[in-house]
């Protein structure tokens, strides 16, 4: 996936480790503004125990490898792999609810961000918050409902994901974890506090992903009774 968008211009920028939950990510930037920001991530699975790595390995090796491919079954939501068993599903929630989410969701987007800035009401983390909670969406409050990096210049917050009925390859039913919608509130750059609201652009604000701030977010897919960790995949904000 990295190769393919650098090779469509975008530029790939800080690695970001989550050492709990075993991930690896990079975000990339586009090559216009009016493009969105993509985060990438990856399971380290190398990292698991042997048992949980057959597991994972005895799926990913039944997905095509070109890249075309798993974009194509991520947009249409079909899985790149063979339907996976509820003890599979299981074993790897166990561990990674990274994991599991994958193995259900394949190659589908886990959540998209809607830039709050550029919204033409409701332009504030506080006044959208409110607005949701107003209608009773549920919201990721781990670490608290409002993600702020240190600097105070990305404040983030996320509904908890939708459950959906899944049907494994056994002819078991459960419900698992789709994607969810983040919202994101980029704060003007000290340097550029003085410009006209009508001037200021997108590269006059605060860029880039904050660690903590996406540690908490990946919560948003965690479903109960299984194991501890967010949900994979990729991101486009």
């Amino acid at each position: 996936m990295a190769g393919t968008l650098v090779d469509f211009g975008y530029e790939r920028r800080d690695n970001l480790v989550f050492k709990n939950k075993k991930l690896n990510a990079y975000w990339f930037a586009p090559p216009m503004p009016e493009l969105p920001r993509i985060f990438v991530s990856e399971l380290q699975v190398e990292s698991f125990p042997k048992d949980v790595r057959d597991i994972i390995q005895k799926y990913t090796r039944e997905a095509s490898p070109h890249s075309d491919y798993l974009y194509l079954s991520g947009s249409l939501g079909v899985l790149p792999w063979p339907t996976p068993s509820l003890a599979d599903y299981e074993a790897l929630s166990e561990v990674s609810e990274y994991a599991a989410w994958t193995l259900v969701n394949g190659y589908s987007l886990n959540h998209t961000t809607i830039s709050v800035h550029n919204l033409s009401g409701l332009n504030t983390i506080e006044s959208l918050t409110r607005a949701l909670e107003g209608e009773s969406f549920s919201l990721n409050s781990a670490g608290g409902v409002v993600k702020t990096s240190p600097d105070g210049r990305l404040r983030q917050i996320s509904t908890l994901a939708d459950t959906v009925d899944f049907c494994f390859s056994g002819g078991e039913a459960r419900q698992v974890s789709g994607p969810y919608i983040e919202f994101a509130e980029r704060l003007v750059l000290p340097q550029f506090e003085g410009l006209p609201a009508g001037e200021v652009q997108e590269k006059h604000r605060r860029d880039g992903f904050e660690q903590g701030n996406a540690d908490k977010i990946f919560e948003s897919t965690t479903v109960v009774g299984a194991g501890s960790g967010g949900g994979g995949g990729g991101k486009i904000n």
